[in-house]
């Protein structure tokens, strides 16, 4: 009876023990599943690539809103942010802001409640009274680059063009809006005529701010002022000839914020 008991203690002893490392086994088993699990989520996150791609910052300056530049002028200074959003304008832009191209343009047509327009090439020499507009004519224009959520509101940069039928941008030649207010019914209208539709948000800015929507879709807006509006209105209405161009030479300078 005695060795009875004894070998039954022995079975049930080795069968504790077995099942102990069975179990033992499968924890071993399960976690190294769930970190195998967790690496190949991490790796279809890419979250290493993604850590690189932000500290992989451009020479020249720029934030998550894009490259700003400082556009210096005998009226005072402005800061404008160029929009990522329309690549083509901004690196031509940045490109020519680089080189010095613009130092020492003039704003050559300035209309209250419109636009200030400049950088054509021809006007670093002008003589008095010349009219001016159709310089850069010679460089390769740049393709339109039409977006519904940039509009002309106040302040905004746009390019210049003349009426080719692609409606591709002057290489060189800029504007910025002045603009004025306008009321629902005249954002109808113009929904109607361009077949567009304006946010409640766009609607509010030009009912509010201002601009100049009927050029919406027709010409590429690719930045905006973000500081210095009051120079837009002070450069639009100075004395100005038949032409639009102001009687005193406006000269301008651009650079990039650093």
């Amino acid at each position: 009876m005695t060795k009875k008991i004894s070998i039954i203690n022995a079975l049930l002893f080795f069968s504790v023990f077995l099942l102990s490392n069975i179990a033992q086994a499968q924890v071993k088993k399960t976690s190294t599943t769930k970190a195998t699990t967790h690496g190949k989520t991490s790796s279809t996150k890419k979250i290493p690539a993604k850590a690189s791609v932000i500290k992989a910052k451009p020479t020249l300056h720029a934030t998550s809103d894009g490259y700003r530049v400082k556009l210096i002028t005998d009226s005072g200074t402005m800061v404008i942010r160029l929009y990522d959003s329309t690549p083509l304008h901004r690196d031509n832009f940045i490109k020519l802001v680089k080189q010095g191209f613009y130092d020492s343009l003039m704003f050559h047509r300035v209309i209250p409640s419109f636009m200030i327009q400049g950088g054509d090439p021809v006007s670093k020499s002008a003589a008095p009274g010349m009219q001016l507009g159709n310089g850069g004519d010679d460089m390769t224009r740049i393709p339109a680059e039409f977006r519904s959520s940039l509009y002309h509101k106040k302040g905004v940069l746009a390019a210049a063009r003349d009426d080719n039928p692609e409606k591709a941008s002057s290489a060189c030649q800029f504007y910025i809006v002045d603009g004025k207010t306008f009321t629902d019914d005249q954002l109808n209208n113009l929904e109607l005529s361009k077949r567009i539709k304006y946010t409640e948000a766009q609607r509010n800015m030009y009912k509010t701010i201002g601009g100049t929507p009927h050029l919406d879709m027709a010409y590429t807006v690719f930045g905006e002022v973000e500081s210095g509006m009051e120079v837009i209105e002070k450069i639009s209405h100075a004395a100005k000839d038949n032409n639009n161009r102001p009687l005193t030479d406006i000269r301008m300078r651009i650079e990039m914020l650093k």
